[in-house]
């Protein structure tokens, strides 16, 4: 769907886990790299704050990442920004958090200039979120 400022894509689903677990599995590098096939990882959570890490695609192939926080509001949000290669600003990516019930409701959200742009990066949150999923419920 073409937003007003570009190309917009949400994904929701809600996990059995309490929002704690779900924060916590997203802000400590150790946990992050676990369950996003990243190794390498840095975060320093907090507005201003950057994070890097390599990621590892199926293959074998390491990807090398980094980026900033813009918004931290601790067990609700992160607004982080991902630095692309000839993009004078990064793309950013929202992950907001809400408890339902004894559970987690995730949205992950992105805006980005293209439909393939979007298209893309729709699936690669879908494969994060499988894999955060996948982590928690272990």
């Amino acid at each position: 769907m073409a937003g007003v400022n570009g190309f917009e894509y949400a994904i929701t689903r809600t996990l059995n886990v309490p929002v704690e677990q779900v924060w916590k599995a997203w802000t400590v590098a150790e946990d992050y790299g676990k369950w996003a096939s990243a190794e390498e990882v840095v975060m320093d959570v907090r507005p201003g704050g950057e994070w890097s890490s390599v990621m590892v695609i199926p293959g074998g192939v390491r990807v090398p990442l980094g980026g900033g926080y813009t918004e931290v509001v601790e067990g609700e949000r992160l607004v982080m920004g991902m630095n692309v290669p000839g993009r004078d600003e990064p793309v950013l990516m929202r992950l907001d958090l809400a408890a339902d019930g004894e559970g987690t409701r995730v949205t992950l959200s992105q805006t980005l200039d293209t439909a393939a742009e979007r298209d893309d990066a729709e699936q690669g949150s879908n494969m994060l979120l499988d894999g955060l999923a996948a982590f928690l419920a272990a």
